[in-house]
């Protein structure tokens, strides 16, 4: 018995501890806020993107994307949020579940037409966006790209690795980091040399030029 309790403890004591924000709600965009001066991308959920367009039912185009964050800045900017922390992605930020006020702000936003369930990575907000579908909120008053797809619309092409280096060097708002293969998120990310991101054959290399590994 004692020695199951200590296996117990020790998985216990080992787990990563995932540490949740609270505190002044500042707006990035639709689905990215600083929480308490931490960068936090909302858990499940993706809004359009600002630079993006959706197309109104009269064929007229409009910014949608910039549209979004006006309309979640108006409603949250300077609110105290609690969000609890459920991962890491891979520009460094906290993917977390955040309410404010006792409402969930993912469901709130789904529902509202400003953001689209993202479920690639979760089903929880599945129902809110067939109810925004239906009632034509926001977003839905017309027809738009998803945000995943205008987003690998605008990913730059793959540049080849220079021979055997084949660790990627990304530059992104949360620093400079690299990925390896295996990482997560190594094939998702484009190494943009023009932009200062690099290949590297090492990742020692990578170290010494100030890059930091990937978290996943």
């Amino acid at each position: 018995m004692f020695r199951i309790c200590s296996l117990l403890a020790a998985i216990f004591l080992s787990a990563p501890v995932l540490a949740d924000s609270a505190g002044r709600l500042t707006v990035i965009d639709g689905d990215t806020f600083d929480v308490g001066g931490t960068r936090v991308r909302l858990f499940g959920v993706d809004a359009p993107e600002h630079d993006q367009t959706c197309t109104a039912t009269n064929g007229t185009v409009w910014d949608c994307g910039a549209w979004v964050t006006t309309q979640v800045t108006s409603l949250y900017d300077g609110t105290r949020a609690t969000c609890t922390r459920l991962d890491t992605d891979r520009y460094d930020r906290e993917v977390s579940r955040c309410s404010v006020n006792g409402d969930d702000l993912g469901q709130v936003l789904v529902l509202a037409g400003l953001a689209t369930a993202y479920r690639e990575y979760a089903m929880d907000y599945d129902l809110a966006e067939k109810s925004a579908q239906v009632t034509g909120a926001g977003i839905w008053s017309g027809t738009f790209e998803t945000p995943a797809e205008f987003r690998a619309e605008q990913r730059p092409p793959e540049q080849e690795a220079p021979g055997d280096c084949i660790i990627k060097g990304n530059i992104s708002d949360s620093g400079r980091i690299f990925h390896v293969p295996g990482n997560e998120n190594y094939e998702d990310t484009r190494i943009n040399t023009s932009r200062g991101e690099r290949w590297f054959c090492t990742e020692a290399e990578a170290r010494a030029a100030g890059w930091r590994p990937a978290r996943n």
